[in-house]
């Protein structure tokens, strides 16, 4: 069967997501929303960088996406306005939504109820389903996979490295600033904000009732100029959100991110080159997983690293959403959310 969707968001995620839905055989897009006056107009594949144009044109209009009646929208937009009320708006149209915009609803028990009542209520009145797709698989469904081959577990922790001088991520981590201004991603309850949705879902599916979810970061200095960062200032990061049982950390996310490959050679070492990801269960027995990021330009390529995953995992979720119940959902809660009917032997 073939789905109708449409993208409501063109921004790098959305852009992403876009993507892979134009190159998926199971979907069908009807339309594409933007919040951004320089994309109005534009074909959809421009818009993903795939190429061969659709025929489909993004408009800044909503009403004319739902009234192509898809059976899925694919929402990343995430400016200031009224997320929630824009995704309500879509359920409520009988449309289901796919979206990464709310970091909470990862694990809807724990977000705010005000919240999870409007969007329930709006999921009742349409009939529609509605799936926060979360942080990627490796943060929820391979822990869990590797969780059930243990005798025992004594702690579960799930590493992300980045290694990168790009403007954006020196930006964010706050790469150069003096080494006592504490930056933006770890300001007191950022963190949690994001990550702790995550912690509390691995916790609820492992029957583990948590005391409390806290969060820890450290800082680490340039050794030397690097390039436009000067010597001493913030030249590396660090925080882990943490689900505490009495008084112990037993399931933990940690983010680590480096200017420079050297830099705090005492933090754990990525899997390989500078980025990607670490699953560790502390247990009988002991499992290791690492994923290494794609090699560098690899996403301009169109192989989204770590960041992007999440993005290009919609496209999958659209037919588990289309076909699911009315309500709050989690790739836990849904079939497994694969790369179906995506296999095909390369060019040689």
């Amino acid at each position: 069967m073939s789905y109708l969707v449409g993208q409501w968001g063109t921004g790098n995620a959305g852009r992403l997501a876009l993507s892979a839905l134009i190159e998926h055989p199971d979907l069908e897009l009807a339309g594409v929303v933007t919040g951004d006056p320089k994309h109005v107009g534009a074909d959809a594949a421009e818009l993903a960088g795939n190429g061969r144009p659709t025929g489909v044109l993004a408009t800044d209009d909503p009403a004319a996406l739902l009234a192509l009646r898809p059976h899925v929208i694919c929402h990343t937009a995430s400016s200031a306005r009224d997320v929630a009320g824009e995704m309500c708006r879509i359920l409520e149209a009988g449309i289901g939504v796919v979206s990464g915009v709310l970091p909470e609803l990862v694990h809807p028990p724990s977000a705010d109820r005000a919240l999870v009542r409007r969007l329930r209520s709006a999921c009742a009145t349409g009939g529609a389903a509605c799936l926060t797709i979360g942080p990627g698989l490796v943060n929820d469904v391979l822990p869990l996979v590797l969780s059930g081959a243990c005798l025992r577990i004594h702690g579960v922790t799930i590493t992300g490295f980045t290694c990168r001088d790009d403007p954006a991520t020196v930006t964010r981590h706050g790469f150069g600033n003096p080494i006592g201004r504490r930056p933006p991603i770890v300001r007191p309850g950022t963190p949690r904000r994001k990550w702790g949705p995550v912690v509390r879902l691995l916790a609820e599916h492992l029957a583990v009732p948590l005391d409390d979810v806290c969060e820890t970061y450290e800082l680490c200095a340039a050794p030397e100029d690097i390039g436009p960062i000067a010597e001493g200032t913030l030249a590396g990061l660090r925080f882990r959100v943490a689900g505490m049982l009495r008084g112990r950390p037993v399931i933990t996310i940690d983010r680590i991110a480096r200017l420079r490959a050297d830099i705090a050679p005492h933090w754990p070492a990525p899997p390989a080159g500078g980025g990607g990801h670490r699953v560790e269960i502390d247990g009988e027995p002991p499992w290791r997983v690492d994923i290494a990021d794609p090699a560098p330009g690899a996403e301009r390529r169109g192989e989204a690293g770590a960041a992007g995953a999440s993005a290009l995992r919609m496209g999958g979720a659209v037919r588990a959403v289309a076909e699911a119940s009315p309500g709050l959902h989690t790739p836990l809660t849904l079939p497994p959310i694969t790369g179906r009917r995506l296999l095909r032997p390369a060019r040689c």
